[in-house]
């Protein structure tokens, strides 16, 4: 009988299921996963919600999984879904393995990281229009807020993950640093451990040129364990 494999992907801050899409799809035509996406509370509603709301969907939307019988679970995170998986990774041992893009452990909005020439580089990067209109339009303003607690309350998950773990970095990201993505790797647990750095992608990882390289990476890594070298550029 089968093994019952389920794919769970968390998107990012304002991040719609669009964001993931062509994952989900190369993923669900292996036939060997079960794959699933949800919307967090208050994304694209414009409905008030605190960060407290978006852990509790991520903690409910595992535990539907173990519920329906899902013996193994492997999440994919991006951004603020990224600090979201790590910390149902870190809580449900039923999750076996953990893929993380950009996770938003450190982002420009920290004192540490801000500056006036990343938020220039990111407005000619992106353009306005896409950073006023195509995420945080959707969102209530307090939920950057709330995004930033959540940011602050869960740093520890990644330092309680022991499962084989691979993370992306966009080395144009000007919105998550890749010190975010170094701080997990150089905290996890895990024995199998390994951090990708792409170096013609920005924060938006699945949309961006080198997405069908990631998708391919990501479904090797989910079906064989495969990482090629625990710190790779391509």
């Amino acid at each position: 009988m089968r093994i019952k494999k389920a794919v769970l992907l968390i998107h990012g801050f304002a991040g719609g299921t669009y964001d993931m899409e062509s994952l989900a799809w190369r993923l669900q035509k292996c036939l060997i996963f079960d794959v699933y996406q949800f919307t967090l509370p208050g994304h694209g509603q414009k409905t008030d919600c605190t960060y407290k709301d978006w852990v509790k969907s991520a903690e409910e939307k595992v535990e539907t999984l173990i519920k329906y019988g899902y013996s193994d679970i492997y999440v994919v995170g991006h951004s603020m879904g990224g600090v979201l998986a790590a910390y149902v990774a870190s809580k449900y041992p039923e999750i076996k393995k953990v893929v993380l893009a950009a996770p938003a452990f450190k982002y420009i909005g920290d004192k540490d990281n801000f500056s006036i020439k990343k938020a220039t580089s990111i407005m000619m990067d992106y353009g306005l229009a896409e950073i006023l209109f195509r995420g945080f339009e959707r969102l209530p303003i307090g939920s950057i807020n709330e995004f930033m607690k959540l940011v602050s309350k869960y740093q520890e998950p990644p330092k309680r993950i022991k499962v084989p773990i691979l993370i992306f970095q966009g080395l144009k990201d000007d919105i998550v640093p890749k010190e975010s993505s170094e701080y997990v790797f150089d905290n996890v647990k895990s024995k199998t451990k390994g951090i990708v750095y792409l170096e013609k992608s920005n924060h938006d990882i699945f949309n961006s040129s080198q997405k069908g390289t990631v998708n391919i990476k990501i479904e090797k890594f989910l079906l064989f364990d495969k990482i090629v070298k625990e710190k790779e550029y391509i």
